[in-house]
């Protein structure tokens, strides 16, 4: 591992481990000085690949397109946008034939705008543009899982959530009160579906202020809590960015009084405006603003409250108040004009602007511990330190629990204190697609708690598009149903296929045991969860074109359907393999595939996965009336393999509630002959 540094960079906390300073010149890249900044460029063979860059549009292979490291409020996930919610600044160059050096991975510590121009300027051209301050680290390597795991090491142990949050969570922006809750409750006890949360939207607060519950609509909140913890079921509640202005409002007050929010240049406090209309943004990149905000989620951790995510925090700005200001001053002068074409689209042009404006995340500072610094040389970094904030202060308030944490916006690092979800996806098949090929970009870049808005969270999902997802999601570590309000209702009891729904998510209890076991190591050894196929087959030049295809732990692969009205699909196999078909938990069938290209039949109703030659995996085995994790026993297992003789596995187990993680001398390895496995 080598780092460079640039200027006078901003100390981010991406990384943990110490590395010197390399006397040498930077001998990967060409670097040359541009307009605000430094441009890093290096040649790509025709065969090499790129990979990481964490959330972001487009493939697995990242060639042949431009991405833009600046956390964006965009909804619309649609293959022209550069930008989505997080910064994650690390990709590997994959050396496939190239004469003029290995494969290395680079990660780009800049917290501002940093972009990644794979070969779309020019095909065989890599080139990196950052701001005149930054630290660049660089390793070598020919294997790409050893590339992956020396930035892992770099960066830290990914967060580990409590076990209850790998079982199935239901969410939906329009659950206003008790009622609506113990609906969703009880629609899927009565249909034998297995819940573990439901999550509280914006619409549980008071006026949409932070840390309050409307009492109108949860009267005795800390009384509900605990029933639904008495049904198995955790109440997830949304903390937003922003803070409310308004006398009286208690956070709002000590924020004013100990100057904890976000400053323009002239010392007073920024005013912009999401869901409440006017806020202040807390300075959370400032040490005393981070632990008073952090201490605000005990009031709702005294309740009851084991599971937090943190929203609009890129931050999400509708509009600032003096930019709306001069918005409405020009619509005012023209509202009497006969527009034309152009005055009517510049028009329409600055209102839309309105939102997430350029210049006003140019127009407010934080106090990083003394140091003035504009919010655009740091943006990417707010969401990770909102996270912090949280983390940090559940180390105080809880110090032995995990509670659930994660977070729209990220940047390298925030992966020790939380995960994310990716955001508002559509009910889209290509969002499903996305959604496969983000997963291993996320894991390389730390984030191993993370899946997306299973069935989508805009637009309306169909059946077959909730079915489908669902059976990608059974692998995903968070597995949580999400959607806007206005969409069309889609709990899994909607449905007229319920039963099918209910058999997929049992089949996500009855991998439990391997799902668990295997996100658990991947964080302790600082390893990937989901990998690209080729990771695994790096011989194989075949592998390094699968995009649709995912290695999940140490002995699964999953080759998702994920078009309309498909009967199956194509997979390729690297090597032969089992092919594992499910129709519920206690119905499956197994079937031996030669390495090559096959087609697989997959219905509806089906969840299937393929086994690695020499590998087993532990199943539950599930009783009728399975209601969360707590359900699922370690002591009833059954184990699938395949072999031709024998097979091992590599089993972690713990409470799944404490932090006193398994230490690896205490991980059991089983090994089986091949008459003791399912299989062949």
């Amino acid at each position: 591992m080598k780092k460079y540094v640039f200027g006078n960079p901003v100390k981010t906390g991406a990384v943990v481990k110490e590395v010197l300073e390399s006397e040498d010149e930077i001998s990967v890249f060409h670097l040359s000085e541009v307009q605000d900044g430094l441009e890093f460029s290096c040649r790509m063979g025709e065969r090499d690949v790129v990979y990481g860059l964490g959330e972001q549009v487009r493939g697995i292979n990242k060639r042949g397109f431009s991405y833009i490291s600046y956390a964006s409020d965009d909804p619309i996930h649609t293959e022209n946008k550069h930008s989505l919610y997080g910064g994650h600044n690390f990709l590997i160059l994959y050396r496939a034939d190239a004469p003029d050096g290995k494969s290395f991975g680079v990660f780009v510590d800049d917290p501002g705008k940093v972009v990644f121009d794979v070969g779309e300027t020019r095909r065989d051209l890599l080139l990196i543009r950052t701001g005149k301050d930054c630290v660049v680290y660089v390793t070598e390597g020919d294997s790409l899982k050893d590339l992956a795991k020396q930035f892992r090491e770099l960066v830290g142990q990914s967060y580990i959530a409590p076990k209850w949050a790998f079982g199935y969570q239901q969410s939906r922006w329009g659950y206003l009160n008790e009622s609506d809750v113990r609906e969703v409750v009880e629609n899927h006890r009565k249909h034998g579906i297995p819940l573990e949360a439901v999550y509280l939207d914006i619409d549980y607060m008071k006026d949409y202020k932070d840390f309050t519950v409307d009492e109108e609509r949860f009267p005795d909140f800390q009384g509900f809590v605990e029933k639904m913890r008495r049904e198995g079921v955790h109440l997830v509640p949304i903390i937003d960015a922003g803070v409310k202005i308004e006398k009286g409002y208690p956070v709002y007050e000590e924020g004013v009084r100990e100057n904890y929010f976000c400053r323009e240049e002239n010392g007073e406090n920024f005013v912009g405006a999401v869901w409440p209309g006017k806020v202040h943004f807390p300075d959370f990149l400032n040490a005393k603003a981070r632990t008073w905000f952090g201490g605000k989620y005990r009031r709702l951790i005294e309740q009851g409250i084991d599971g937090f995510w943190n929203d609009m925090n890129e931050p999400a700005i509708f509009y600032s108040e003096k930019n709306l200001k001069k918005v409405l001053d020009e619509i005012s002068s023209i509202k009497d004009d006969n527009l034309d074409l152009n005055d009517f689209f510049h028009m329409q042009e600055i209102v839309e602007g309105l939102c997430n404006h350029p210049e006003d995340y140019k127009s407010f500072y934080h106090d990083m511990d003394g140091v003035k610094v504009r919010h655009d040389k740091v943006h990417n970094l707010y969401g990770f330190y909102m996270t912090k904030a949280a983390a940090e202060a559940f180390d105080q308030i809880a110090p032995n629990q995990r509670i659930l944490l994660f977070s729209r916006s990220s940047y390298i690092g925030m992966h020790r204190y939380g995960g994310i979800w990716t955001g508002d996806n559509e009910s889209w098949w290509s969002h499903l697609l996305l959604s496969i090929q983000q997963m291993p970009s996320l894991n390389l870049c730390g984030i191993l708690y993370t899946g997306s808005d299973l069935g989508g969270f805009g637009s309306d999902a169909t059946e077959d598009l909730l079915l489908r997802w669902m059976a990608f999601a059974i692998f995903t570590p968070l597995m949580r149903n999400h959607a806007a309000a206005g969409t069309r209702r889609q709990e899994a009891y909607q449905f007229e296929a319920v039963e099918s729904f209910r058999s997929l998510i049992r089949i996500r209890y009855a991998l439990l045991p391997y799902l668990y076991s295997e996100y658990m190591k991947a964080a302790l050894s600082d390893e990937l969860y989901f990998r690209p196929v080729s990771f695994d087959y790096p011989k194989d030049r075949h592998a390094f074109f699968v995009e649709d295809q995912l290695m999940v732990g140490e002995s699964i692969m999953i080759a998702p359907v994920y078009t309309q009205n498909a009967a199956g699909r194509y997979v390729y196999l690297p090597e032969e393999m089992l092919l594992v078909r499910m129709r519920s938990d206690k119905e499956r069938t197994y079937q031996v595939l030669s390495k090559g290209h096959h087609y697989i039949d997959v219905s509806l109703k089906e969840a299937v996965f393929f086994v690695k030659k020499d590998h087993m995996l532990p199943f539950a085995v599930l009783e009728e009336d399975v209601r969360t994790t707590q359900d699922v026993s370690p002591e009833r297992i059954v184990w699938i393999g395949f072999a031709d003789k024998e097979a091992e596995y590599v089993l972690y187990e713990d409470d799944g509630v404490s932090k006193r993680y398994a230490p690896k001398e205490d991980w059991k390895t089983i090994r089986l002959k091949k008459e003791e496995m399912e299989g062949f």
